[in-house]
């Protein structure tokens, strides 16, 4: 009989348990944990912009396009800018390359984990933008998918028809998404 009570009272026990257990909400968890972020030069981060012409270089980790005697490689006694009433067509100024970890999915799988980048250069500015080999045309924007292992070469066109001597300055916006250009 005293193993009978023993026996019920244990079940009881496990049905109580079980009971609590599986009418159980979580309400509250509190933690402290690190967030590391290296900032990195823009030819070793995840999305990778790496200067492929003497035009092209990283100052302070951002790439820069200067076409002038201030470019840090700028080969002493060459020339000092674009002339003006030209047109100058630079293919592969720099590549966009695609680093993101996720895409290491395994050997065989290099198009896993796409980015779509979006690049503009203002409407009014002398420059325009294009992928690949130049074939005639260019454009203030830019949009195209970055596979992995698989960069995209960017070329400029600089056209200075009516513009008068000095210098000038544009800002390039560049963009980045996850997946592929419109999907």
């Amino acid at each position: 009989m005293k193993m009978n009570k023993i026996i019920g009272l244990a079940l009881l026990l496990v049905g109580m348990m079980l009971a609590v257990g599986a009418g159980a909400n979580f309400r509250y968890y509190e933690a402290d944990r690190d967030i590391t972020v290296a900032i990195v030069a823009d030819d070793n981060e995840f999305i990778d912009l790496t200067p492929l012409q003497p035009y092209a270089y990283l100052d302070n980790g951002k790439l820069t396009i200067e076409i002038s005697s201030n470019n840090p490689q700028y080969p002493s006694g060459r020339g000092l800018g674009l002339s003006p009433n030209t047109t100058y067509v630079f293919e592969e100024m720099f590549e966009v390359s695609n680093d993101l970890w996720e895409n290491y999915v395994n050997e065989t799988e290099t198009d896993a984990y796409p980015i779509c980048v979006s690049i503009s250069v203002p409407l009014n500015s002398d420059v325009t933008l294009f992928t690949g080999d130049y074939t005639g045309t260019s454009s203030t924007q830019l949009q195209f998918t970055v596979y992995h292992g698989q960069p995209v070469k960017i070329g400029m066109v600089f056209d200075t028809t009516n513009a008068g001597l000095g210098s000038d300055s544009v800002q390039m916006s560049i963009d980045a998404e996850a997946g592929a250009c419109g999907t």
